[in-house]
């Protein structure tokens, strides 16, 4: 039976069963609508499209019949807001940073980055080829929620600094804006760490409430102009070496959707998650050599002492996190399993390569 067809025999009964106000199909135009709220500014537009092409993408699929409205951060609901929104079934769906919720459980950091973890195409190899996905469900199905990856941005910077930073002692007392896993580590080394969505990261920043700033990379941190409030880029992120962003859809109505549009909402997550990846990868290089050449923004390296520190207080802070915490536990040591597995191969493939590629 074609889709228009089985929704105009069924889509006014579904409503009737007493779904959510937010998540009805018309009789008339055959279609299922949502609203989604992000923790996104649209001015981003790679990260805001990781929800933009979602939506777009799972119309695409259903040829028509899924229709989602996207609101970005503050229109409807604060940035930090998403999760609980989505949750209570006040909004249908939402798309997020899933770290932005590590106060509510700390296992929600593994699936968009933990210090020193996984990279991007380690990160999906979990969730699409490992348990990664089994244990996002099970972290978020009490609250009556579904995450998909939906968007990944790649290895991010260290983030803006308004002075150079050589040693660990250089940390003690900064004011620094990092999200999630991140903020705990720099913590343990004597930061003082905010959090502040991603519209006001620039004001703060410039203002100086924050002595430095973590974002994302060149593409967007140029966009939000952060290298106006701060010259001193680094690099790398030991804190999100491939953070993955995520759809959310309210569970109850996800499951009472016929089963190919629940198929087609995964499918357009997926191709969102890709694309996303595709366009920092073409656009961070670019904005990076602008800022450099034209804006005087200078590049620098962590160094060693520093890194070594924050992987020893990554540890700590692990071990924190899994006491009496059985799920932590038990998604560590699957996600460190799966982590060694595959840099063991890459070590010995994609690395080697590297090596004798940029050693020339």
């Amino acid at each position: 039976m074609k889709r228009r067809e089985f929704l105009k025999k069924a889509g006014v009964a579904t409503v009737g069963a007493g779904l959510s106000p937010l998540m009805f199909a018309n009789a008339q135009a055959a279609t299922y609508r949502f609203e989604m709220v992000t923790s996104w500014p649209t001015a981003l537009d790679a990260i805001y499209g990781g929800a933009v092409n979602t939506a777009k993408y799972l119309n695409d699929m259903t040829d028509g019949d899924v229709e989602v409205t996207v609101y970005p951060a503050g229109a409807q609901v604060g940035a930090f807001e998403v999760y609980d929104t989505v949750a209570s079934g006040a909004f249908a769906m939402g798309h997020a940073a899933p770290y932005y919720f590590y106060n509510k459980n700390p296992v929600h950091a593994f699936f968009t980055a933990v210090p020193f973890g996984m990279d991007a195409a380690q990160f999906d190899a979990w969730m699409n080829a490992g348990n990664g996905q089994a244990f996002s469900d099970e972290l978020t199905a009490p609250d009556d929620v579904l995450m998909y990856p939906a968007g990944n941005t790649g290895p991010q910077t260290g983030g803006w600094f308004k002075r150079e930073i050589s040693t660990v002692e250089d940390l003690q007392g900064l004011t620094i804006r990092t999200p999630g896993f991140g903020g705990q580590v720099l913590s343990k080394v004597g930061a003082s760490v905010q959090n502040v969505p991603g519209g006001e990261v620039f004001i703060s920043l410039d203002t100086g409430v924050l002595d430095a700033a973590d974002w994302v990379a060149p593409y967007d941190d140029e966009i939000l102009g952060l290298y106006n409030a701060a010259q001193y880029y680094y690099m790398p992120s030991w804190a999100e070496p491939g953070a993955s962003l995520a759809v959310y859809i309210n569970r109850s109505i996800h499951d009472d959707l016929p089963t190919d549009i629940q198929e087609a909402l995964k499918s357009a997550a997926a191709r969102a998650n890709q694309q996303m990846l595709a366009e920092y990868y073409a656009k961070n290089n670019q904005a990076l050599t602008k800022m450099v050449e034209e804006d005087g923004v200078q590049v620098r390296t962590f160094s060693d002492e520093i890194l070594s520190a924050l992987r020893d207080a990554t540890r700590e802070v692990h071990a924190e996190n899994a006491e009496g915490n059985d799920l932590y536990q038990r998604v560590l040591a699957d996600y460190e399993a799966f982590l060694e597995g595959a840099r063991t191969w890459n070590r010995r493939s994609g690395y080697a390569y590297a090596d004798f590629v940029y050693n020339q």
